[in-house]
Parts: structure tokens; C-alpha cells; sequence
């Protein structure tokens, strides 16, 4: 395999848990992963308390922007090694799906931008999905990328959502 990768971080609105996941990754991975992130429906913007995550953890959040995933598929798009949909199946959101030969999985994030209750209920749900994102992140930037094959790579980023 490749000692760079690009990873596509896909969810509906691409407001909130994609967002959150490019960031996180390109701070982790810096030199060895891109991140990017998209929706197959774009909210249009980025949730400030998304943002707010990103600030809190000490990562940039210029340039964040909501963007449809067609970007992500023209012959101008970057070539993509990883494509991790990160909607919730279990609230039945309709997750995109990426034909074509980058390697695919799925990390279900419950998703924060669809919590009501108190600022510091939406907060909460927010911080819970960026921690999660983190930890899945960081395991899977762990992983020897370099000196797996194909399948054992594949056994392992799924084992990653199950966490």
C-alpha cells in the first residue's frame, strides 16, 4: 500500500460527525493521511457546535465548509484509499453508499445535529460523537497500513466501527 492516503469521511448532511472526522484525522495523520469530507445531501453549512468541538480540541477550523460528495468523483477529485460513512444506521439515517475500488466501511456515529433538548444536551451529544470519532481515529491511524494486505486491512477498519 500507498505511505499516503486519502480518506473521505461520508454522512447525509455533512454538517457534524464528517466534519468532525476530517479535522480530527488531519490533525492525527498529519503527513501520512488527507482527509476530506462529504454528503450525499448537504446541509449547506457546518454546525457551529461542531466547530465549537473542532476549537476545543485545539484543532483549526477555517475553510469547513458543506460539500456534496459529487466533488469527490469527478476526474479532478483526489484518488481515495478509504471511504468511512459515518451515519447512524440504528436511527434508520440513509447512509451514502461509495461504489468504485477505494477500500470501504462503516463507523455508525449516533448523529448530535439531530438531538433537541438543552444547550447542554446538544452540547453533550456533540462532544460524545467527537470522542468517538477520536478514538476510532487514533486507532486507526495506529494501524501498520503499509504492511497489511488488502483483506487483513479491511478485518481490522470494521473491527475499528465496533468499538
Amino acid at each position: 500500500m500507498a505511505e499516503h492516503y486519502n480518506v473521505l469521511f461520508l454522512c447525509t448532511g455533512n454538517s457534524a460527525r464528517s466534519i468532525m472526522a476530517e479535522a480530527i484525522l488531519n490533525n492525527r495523520g498529519k503527513g501520512q493521511f488527507t482527509a476530506y469530507s462529504a454528503g450525499s445531501h448537504p446541509s449547506g453549512r457546518p454546525r457551529p457546535e461542531a466547530l465549537r468541538q473542532i476549537e476545543l480540541a485545539g484543532m483549526p477550523t477555517a475553510g469547513f465548509r458543506s460539500k456534496s460528495w459529487d466533488e469527490f468523483s469527478g476526474p479532478d477529485a483526489p484518488k481515495l484509499d478509504f471511504v468511512f460513512t459515518v451515519c447512524d444506521n440504528a436511527a434508520n439515517e440513509q447512509c451514502p453508499y461509495w461504489p468504485g475500488q477505494p477500500m470501504t466501511a462503516h463507523w455508525g456515529i449516533p448523529d448530535p445535529a439531530a438531538v433537541q433538548g438543552t444547550p447542554e444536551e446538544i452540547a453533550r451529544a456533540f462532544h460524545n460523537a467527537f470522542v468517538i470519532l477520536d478514538r476510532r481515529i487514533g486507532l486507526f491511524v495506529s494501524l501498520p497500513l503499509a504492511t497489511f494486505e488488502h483483506l487483513a486491512i479491511k478485518r481490522e477498519i470494521d473491527a475499528i466501527g465496533r468499538s
